[in-house]
């Protein structure tokens, strides 16, 4: 949510959106301590851990709303990110217990497509709640009462309709599976999460900086930067669209292929349709395009490279894309001052070293080639 109104974030807090930058890259680090939370759900259970995590994200929300200022924001940034981990493990896991892998890429596809709703229709509503606060110093902390509330609603709905099964019914949730010594020395493990902190750093990379260019190249106000928002929101609908598509007939790791090899090319694109303001957003609508694509693929890719270990396979790689978030933070602030030209080239460049990553090491297993 903060990234594409970190100049309002900046102006109501009285901090730099250098530093707002470095915050956010902080909270992508200590989101690194993932994995201590994959035995959570196999050991109590995927559906409870899902509970647990929605609980926490509207307390981390509800914080900044009666503790309002930089340390609550901080805090509450990382326990939500933690929530987050722990939801998408929990879910992800739950569904690889449960779907067949041919079937899996547009099962996780089609759960995925939250992230783009929360894009497409989230984000110019909470451009809208900064621009309507009562005054411009409370508006970045307007959208946080709603966040928890929406959190609590989330959870009774879940709880109305997952199926409440018994505690018994899914005895492989309870079991450990290989330890982590034996995971992090499987090279299709280590291949993933090689690739996936490399994608999750180029566009966080690009993520950090792009509100503050729209606004200083292109003078959007912040309505205007929220409809932005609707643009990637419909890119990454269309990216999950496509990997419901094409994943499981293609194959996901030639989709995968695919994804990478689209995502080079647009942030290669990107200095040179960003001259103008509907390039920005023809460019961004690629870039988010072809990223959201080659995730999506990679997510129902990574449950099947030790089935036995799946909780603490997607623990890692969502370990992964906090390391990515966290070095693509700490670049893009640096490369801000020197323009997109520099970001989306450095972005390129890391998924090219994602695409030969994928291509010699990254496969399912039982897959000889």
């Amino acid at each position: 949510m903060p990234y594409p109104y970190l100049p309002a974030f900046s102006r109501g807090l009285g901090v730099p959106v250098p530093r707002l930058i470095e915050l956010l890259s902080v909270r992508s680090a200590l989101a690194m301590g993932a994995p201590l939370l994959a035995q959570l759900p196999d050991r109590y259970g995927r559906r409870r851990m899902m509970y647990l995590a929605l609980a926490v994200f509207s307390g981390a929300m509800a914080l900044v709303v009666v503790w309002p200022g930089l340390i609550a924001l901080a805090a509450g940034s990382v326990l939500g990110l933690a929530a987050k981990t722990l939801f998408d493990t929990s879910l992800q896991s739950y569904i690889g217990d449960r779907v067949p892998y041919e079937r899996r890429g547009r099962v996780l596809a089609f759960i995925e497509l939250s992230w783009s709703g929360a894009f497409f229709l989230g984000l110019p509503v909470v451009g809208w709640l900064l621009v309507n606060a009562a005054t411009p110093a409370a508006a970045w902390r307007a959208p946080f009462g709603p966040l928890a509330v929406l959190g609590l609603v989330a959870t009774a709905v879940l709880w109305a309709v997952m199926p409440h099964e018994p505690p018994q019914a899914h005895a492989s949730e309870r079991v450990a599976g290989p330890g982590w010594r034996t995971v992090l020395r499987n090279p299709r493990v280590l291949g993933g999460l090689a690739v996936g902190t490399l994608i999750s750093g180029a566009n966080e990379n690009l993520s950090v900086v792009f509100g503050t260019w729209l606004e200083g190249s292109f003078a959007l106000a912040l309505t205007a930067i929220g409809l932005a928002t609707a643009v990637i929101g419909v890119a990454e609908l269309l990216g999950e669209g496509g990997v419901m598509v094409l994943s499981d007939r293609l194959g996901k790791r030639l989709a995968g292929t695919w994804g990478l090899a689209a995502s080079i090319g647009a942030y290669a694109l990107l200095p040179v349709l960003g001259r103008t303001l509907p390039g920005a957003l023809s460019a961004l609508f690629l870039v988010y395009l072809s990223f959201e694509f080659t995730l999506v693929t990679l997510i129902p890719l990574m449950t099947e490279t030790m089935p036995l270990a799946r909780a603490k396979v997607m623990s890692a790689f969502m370990a992964s894309h906090a390391v990515g978030r966290m070095l693509g933070a700490l670049v893009g602030v640096r490369l801000l001052a020197a323009g997109i030209l520099s970001t989306g080239l450095v972005s390129a460049a890391m998924n090219v070293a994602a695409l030969g990553i994928l291509l010699v090491w990254v496969r399912e297993e039982g897959d000889p080639h």
